[in-house]
């Protein structure tokens, strides 16, 4: 069974995230036993970025800017699909609050609309949205 980062080095419509990944080392977390529950932007996602933005967040000595924006997307423990209620407020890695909320059965964060994905993953699991958190 694959961990986190290993589903993202594979996975077609989440280039630019990989690339973010690997370049903030939080490929270093991601493949650690966790468990984590991973937000993760898809290529589109970071196409809606102001222009350049990843580019220059891609640049070694902006490193730690990354590393905060993609925090943004980790969620340490496994949460279940099924068990993101309306109204739960989620605690990222960098402390950042997220609030979850659900109509009619489907499930965003803050107003970002998130997809579950059922690939089995070792060290938790992963949740596709159309935009990144910032």
């Amino acid at each position: 069974m694959s961990n986190i980062t290993q589903v993202l080095n594979v996975e077609k419509n989440l280039k630019m995230l990989k690339k973010s990944v690997h370049a903030s080392d939080r490929d270093q977390l991601l493949s650690s036993t966790g468990p984590f529950t991973f937000f993760a932007p898809t290529d589109i996602a970071f196409e809606k970025l102001a222009k350049g933005m990843m580019e220059k967040l891609l640049e070694p000595q902006n490193r730690p800017q990354l590393t905060d924006l993609l925090n943004n997307h980790i969620v340490s423990g496994k949460i279940a699909f099924a068990d993101l209620k309306d109204g739960d407020k989620l605690k990222t890695v960098n402390g950042k609050e997220l609030l979850v909320q659900e109509k009619n059965g489907a499930v965003s964060i803050g107003d970002i609309s998130i997809l579950p994905r059922e690939a089995k993953i070792s060290n938790g699991v992963l949740y596709l949205m159309d935009t990144v958190i910032q």
